[in-house]
């Protein structure tokens, strides 16, 4: 998995890989957003609703593209 794939699977799941990808889940909100979102912003559950709604084709597109090894 990647970084941008940990961002998704963290922006639709609510669950936070942390660490050093915390970062990489922040730039893909941003960018998914349009705009400059605060840490403090994602205390809200309003904003976490939006979140996983604004990534769910890019989760639905992961998912679907799962392939063996």
């Amino acid at each position: 998995m990647n970084k941008k794939e940990s961002a998704i699977i963290s922006a639709y799941t609510g669950i936070s890989f942390g660490g050093k990808l915390f970062s990489d889940f922040h730039k893909y909100v941003e960018e998914k957003f349009n705009r400059p979102v605060f840490t403090h912003e994602m205390a809200s559950e309003e904003i976490w609703e939006k979140i996983k709604k604004l990534s769910e084709n890019d989760f639905i597109n992961l998912v679907e593209n799962i392939t063996e090894e």
